[in-house]
């Protein structure tokens, strides 16, 4: 069972908003609020969620875990956007702030933060998918999944590459495992729930991989309806979830296609850099194929900016290009760079338990959300 890391203390600068910056961290937290953070600067009303609806002053810097019950972090709710955090997301802080343009340049929208659900089930299947290695898929996986689980949603990863970074990145040794979801591929009779572990988040499962996974891309090839093996594999525990993301590996071979198969919907994270970009049209024509003669089901949910730097002048090229190219297929929601993720690994957990008032943390909660609104739209 994954144990939880020891985070270090303080927070970093927090997503969108003037929350906690790098200065709290040598002062006390005082006369730093000036106005209800369900106040936007021109006065009109953000969320109500993020204050107690009174009207009276309310701390910005209180942490996470002292949010009333049921109510969780908001960026969206906050006034002001920190500087720092404004320099990684839109090159025109003021702009943003008074626009509410996000780093895509598109009018951001307002995503709420979503009710709690009385039933679950069926799941919606998400594929995770990139054949370039390096873009943020597994830490996508691991942070989306728990902030969905974080809005009361019940959640089950599935580590389909065999390097088990996601396992590993839930604090598993992959080395260490006698069942894998490779044996629920492959061996008939076998249960998902002899495979799966519960992660230290709550609402949130795993079933990890490791190498042995390697094998079933071959062992595969002489199976009937060789494509549909892990949908087969994922239809029991539909009705115990309501989202299952899939971590594909990097190439578009066999396994990567079972997860297409199996998926309702596929994310591609893209790292903001050139070579990440040249990539995506064969990977668009892979889920093209799919779709006519495997998964007619399946749709290209978003395209998921990560790794962003809007100090960069590439970057912000290579995001015009996406949204040039995509529109409306790229989430408004962009996850940029910080050192928190790499320390998440390292800790075996996501990072909105980890650093739960970070950039990261905050990113990541809003994109859960967008993803909540656009399963709500259709």
């Amino acid at each position: 069972m994954p144990v939880r890391g020891q985070g270090p203390a303080g927070f970093e600068a927090v997503g969108s908003v003037a929350v906690r910056t790098f200065a709290a961290h040598q002062g006390p937290l005082t006369s730093r609020v000036t106005q209800p953070a369900n106040m936007s600067m021109d006065g009109h009303h953000v969320n109500a969620m993020a204050g107690d609806g009174s009207g009276a002053p309310h701390n910005h810097f209180a942490d996470y875990d002292e949010l009333p019950e049921g109510h969780f972090y908001d960026p969206d709710a906050e006034y002001e956007p920190d500087p720092e955090y404004a320099a990684t997301l839109a090159p025109d802080a003021a702009r943003q702030r008074r626009e509410r343009v996000g780093p895509t340049g598109r009018p951001l929208p307002y995503f709420p933060i979503p009710g709690p659900l009385t039933d679950h089930g069926p799941a919606k299947i998400i594929a995770m998918c990139n054949q370039k290695g390096g873009v943020g898929k597994t830490t996508s996986t691991i942070n989306l999944g728990a902030a969905l689980a974080e809005y009361g949603r019940r959640v089950l990863l599935v580590d389909f590459d065999p390097q088990g970074a996601l396992s590993v990145g839930l604090g598993v040794n992959p080395m260490e495992l006698d069942l894998t979801v490779y044996n629920l591929l492959m061996e008939r009779g076998m249960s998902a729930d002899e495979v799966l572990l519960k992660t230290a988040v709550p609402n949130m499962d795993l079933l990890p991989s490791n190498i042995d996974l390697s094998a079933a891309e071959v062992q595969l090839v002489s199976e009937v309806a060789r494509e549909s093996t892990l949908q087969r594999a994922l239809k029991p525990l539909l009705p115990d979830y309501d989202f299952i993301v899939i971590d594909c590996q990097p190439s578009l071979g066999l396994l990567t296609v079972n997860a297409l198969t199996a998926a309702h919907k596929v994310i591609v994270p893209l790292e903001c850099e050139f070579f990440a970009l040249r990539g995506v049209a064969l990977l668009t024509e892979t889920i093209e194929k799919v779709q006519e003669r495997l998964n007619p089901d399946l749709e290209l949910d978003g395209i998921l900016a990560t790794m962003y730097d809007s100090r960069t002048v590439h970057s912000r090229e290579v995001l015009a290009r996406v949204v040039e190219a995509f529109d409306d297929h790229v989430y408004h929601t962009v996850i940029g760079r910080t050192v928190r993720f790499p320390e998440t690994t390292v800790a075996g957990e996501p990072i909105t338990t980890y650093a739960s008032n970070s950039v990261g943390a905050a990113a990541y909660r809003q994109l859960a959300r967008e993803v909540l609104a656009r399963c709500h739209a259709e």
